[in-house]
């Protein structure tokens, strides 16, 4: 288990009126400074006829093993994801084993990437390397609602709308407006 790094601890942490404390730090890295890890593995991926006009077809895999490609579905819900109540929406990425979902209480430990409707990246554990641990009664609305729906192994994409998570006029170097994210429950602590 993995000590919640102090940018990431700020982005998770809420305070009693349910907003993030402090506002995500931006984790976009140019080519130029990925890890040769991924470097090849992005490379890999490429078709070996493409062109510098060609753009390369990016698979579920892909954006999770590197999220600086956000989603193809990233600007809405595409038909066939789950709804909640709430107006949260879901689809199951890969499906996990077992049958415990955490409870609002529990402490999890995950891998994530989070992007804005129009593709930015704001977040990311996957990036970083190191999986994150944290209370899920710490962190915005639509995580702590939408990762109780997940078993241990499952991998999620969640359409948070802008209402649960910093809202459409956050406090400066928030995210607004709907946010995205793929998310790895890895292991539920507690």
């Amino acid at each position: 288990m993995h000590r919640l790094s102090t940018s990431v601890a700020l982005f998770m942490a809420l305070t009693a009126c349910g907003h993030a404390a402090e506002g995500p730090r931006a984790t976009e890295t140019p080519a130029a400074e990925e890890p040769a890890a991924l470097q090849a593995s992005t490379r890999a991926a490429e078709p070996s006829t493409q062109t510098s006009a060609e753009v390369p077809v990016i698979t579920e895999a892909d954006t999770f093993i590197d999220p600086s490609h956000a989603p193809s579905d990233v600007a809405a819900a595409p038909a066939n994801a789950t709804r909640t109540a709430s107006g949260l929406a879901s689809r199951v990425l890969r499906p996990g084993v077992g049958t415990r979902h955490p409870s609002a209480s529990s402490s999890v430990e995950v891998h994530y990437s989070g992007w804005t409707t129009d593709g930015r990246l704001f977040d990311s554990s996957v990036q970083r390397g190191q999986s994150i641990s944290f209370p899920l009664n710490r962190v915005i609305a639509g995580w702590t609602e939408g990762v109780q729906l997940m078993v241990e192994g499952e991998r999620r994409r969640f359409w948070i709308p802008a209402a649960m998570a910093y809202g459409e006029n956050p406090r400066p170097g928030a995210p607004a407006g709907m946010l995205v994210f793929d998310v790895e429950l890895i292991h539920i602590n507690d």
